[in-house]
């Protein structure tokens, strides 16, 4: 039976309840009357013991009560609890308190004096009314117990305090009840004490949560506060939305979990949450703006490129084209996004015209790389030609070779462009043969000048030298390439050096 509320009828003990369903009237308190109806004139005392048979109304016997006595009196139906929380002793010990008199009254004792409590009719003894006014003795201080043991309970609440005290002091002023009614109102006085203690308790307690309930509704709103004052640049206006509608959800949760939080605070913290939520949503749409206005003008600047690209794209001019091509995409770039439909629409058409300038281009290359090649075996067989014109030995064999070159280097600028990779490779390979045709003829020239007897022996001397370290060198030298060039120069100067001689 614990932690049943005192006050409400759905919480009385169950045998108050019994007594209520089988007769609350039979033996009201003493400040009540109630009028009898015609059934109650009707009806006999159950017997007391179960099983018994009900006995048959019976005519009014000379020397019965007056109708004004009798209407002081009911029917009477025992109280047969089926389960009483209390034992034959402790009732026994509260009909000692009590007693009734040779007119059916019933009486309890208060300290030194007595009050009339109730009454029973004839056919109850009185042993019967004495147990059953004691046993609302023991309901009554068992809804005292009751009340002690829910003081108790964590979940118990001041006004429930206040009212459960209101309806016991209540029901012990004049309690209808044989008793100890000393013992109970000194009960009651100790649960009052108890009472008062327990509200003061819960105050604080009240006290305790609700400052911890501002501090953790503060803490929410200084996050929401942080938010904002982060806002920047750099912000991604979608994760901080949720991190908003987080926050708002946990505001929700807080109001509905915690201890109601006084008008005063929830009021100001509000305030400042829902002023840092339209600061952020302000914020929010401002940006949305100049995003969509930056979108606008990157769509409308990107068109412009794509009209360009458009205009350009079946041009052959590929390197001016090429380089047009790069200066828009440059543009591209620096326009900003559109949005990412719009981005995807408009590049997938600037694309298209790009490529058919790009695939026209690398067409064109390929044909080029094509002409090229056949270019380049042409001039490696005009270099056949021109390497076979060497050595050349003296001044006829000079001038028979630069004759014969001439009319290949005529072929070679007809042939047109090779390979870039092999460009360097043949065209040294050509004035390589030019070169020695040219030393054979300086040589010759050297010999006809009068100013050239005078530095032939310097000269000699000098080309005896460097052969001399041609030759050293070329021992030393283990890469195959250079090797090989050194050895032409040193074939070279054997020639300067034959035809100064």
């Amino acid at each position: 039976m614990a932690d049943e509320t005192v006050t409400t009828p759905e919480n009385t003990p169950a045998t108050e309840r019994q007594n209520q369903r089988q007769g609350e009237q039979t033996v009201p308190a003493a400040a009540q009357t109630p009028q009898p109806a015609p059934s109650d004139q009707q009806e006999e005392a159950a017997p007391s013991q179960a099983g018994a048979q009900p006995a048959q109304p019976t005519a009014p016997k000379p020397g019965a009560p007056s109708p004004a006595a009798f209407a002081k009196k009911t029917p009477h139906i025992p109280a047969t609890p089926s389960a009483p929380s209390y034992n034959a002793d402790e009732l026994k010990a509260a009909e000692a308190f009590g007693r009734v008199d040779e007119q059916g009254s019933v009486f309890v004792r208060e300290g030194e004096a007595e009050r009339e409590v109730g009454q029973f009719p004839d056919a109850a003894s009185p042993d019967e009314a004495l147990e059953l006014y004691a046993r609302r003795y023991l309901d009554l201080k068992e809804r005292l117990d009751l009340f002690a043991t829910r003081l108790k309970a964590a979940n118990i609440k001041s006004r429930e305090i206040d009212e459960s005290l209101k309806s016991l002091q209540e029901e012990t002023k004049e309690p209808a009840v044989v008793g100890d009614i000393a013992a109970l109102r000194q009960q009651l006085s100790t649960l009052e004490d108890e009472g008062k203690a327990k509200k003061a308790q819960l105050s604080e307690e009240r006290k305790a949560s609700l400052d911890k309930a501002i501090q953790e509704r503060t803490a929410l709103v200084e996050e929401a506060e942080a938010i904002v004052a982060g806002l920047g640049d750099q912000t991604n206006w979608r994760q901080t939305a949720d991190k908003f509608h987080d926050l708002f959800e946990r505001w929700q949760t807080h109001q509905r979990t915690t201890i109601r939080i006084d008008k005063k605070h929830a009021d100001a913290l509000w305030k400042r949450f829902s002023s840092a939520r339209s600061a952020f949503n302000q914020a929010r749409r401002k940006w949305a703006q100049e995003r969509d206005a930056h979108r606008a003008e990157a769509k409308r600047i990107k068109e412009e490129i794509i009209a360009q690209a458009d205009a350009i794209k079946d041009s052959t001019d590929w390197g001016g084209t090429s380089r047009e091509f790069n200066a828009m995409m440059d543009r591209w770039k620096a326009a900003g996004r559109a949005g990412r439909n719009e981005d995807d629409a408009l590049w997938a058409r600037f694309r298209q015209s790009a490529d058919v300038f790009f695939n026209a281009r690398q067409a064109d290359r390929e044909k080029t790389s094509t002409d090229e090649q056949e270019n380049l075996k042409a001039k490696e067989a005009l270099l056949t030609r021109a390497e076979a014109l060497l050595p050349v030995k003296d001044e006829s064999a000079a001038k028979q070779a630069r004759q014969a070159l001439a009319r290949i280097q005529e072929e070679w600028d007809q042939i047109g462009y090779v390979p870039r990779a092999d460009m360097h490779r043949i065209e040294s390979r050509l004035d390589a043969v030019d070169r020695q045709i040219k030393s054979v003829e300086d040589a010759v020239w050297q010999r006809s000048d009068p100013e050239a007897d005078a530095r032939k022996s310097s000269f000699e001397t000098q080309l005896e030298s460097q052969l001399a370290e041609l030759d050293q060198r070329i021992a030393q030298e283990a890469d195959p390439a250079k090797k090989q060039a050194l050895q032409a120069e040193k074939a070279t100067k054997e020639q300067w050096l034959k035809a100064v001689k």
